[in-house]
């Protein structure tokens, strides 16, 4: 199974009583979107789960994409990596699942599944994890495919 992370592009701060999940992108988060997504576009196979975050800078990224997306309250700032992986059937789903969402949970779910401390995966606005799930002679192993930032596209 291929699960990607894509976190949100780079989102205005609260302003005045403007809450976390309505914050919009910026111009530049907007540009971090449109060059992810094209690049995404031609690298995701069809048929690619695209599950986002209900939070206006994650729909406005994917919005870039320009493909079929479902909204998970799920995927909710402060989210877990256990409902992340659920929702993405990890890793025993047939399709690639790509999940638009959030630090801290994108970097802990990378860091679970490549048994680093849960602290330790930071993931820059509007980047992308790869990663693939297989077994070597019977153990299941997770391997990183790439990770892409929009600024080096």
């Amino acid at each position: 199974m291929d699960l990607i992370l894509w976190r949100h592009a780079e989102a205005q701060d609260p302003e005045g009583d403007m809450s976390d999940i309505d914050r919009p992108l910026t111009r530049r988060g907007d540009k971090q979107a449109a060059r992810m997504a094209t690049w995404l576009d031609r690298q995701l196979p069809e048929g690619t789960r695209i599950l986002c975050s209900p939070a206006i800078r994650t729909e406005q990224t994917v919005l870039a994409l320009g493909r079929k997306y479902k909204l998970y309250d799920e995927l909710r700032p402060g989210a877990s990596p256990e409902e992340l992986l659920r929702l993405a059937g990890w890793p025993e789903a047939k399709a690639p699942v790509l999940i638009v969402g959030h630090q801290p949970t994108l970097g802990q779910t990378i860091a679970r599944l490549l048994g680093m401390a849960e602290g330790e995966c930071s993931v820059k606005k509007g980047s992308i994890w790869w990663l693939r799930s297989r077994a070597r002679g019977g153990e299941p192993q997770t391997v990183v495919i790439t990770v892409q930032t929009a600024e080096l596209l």
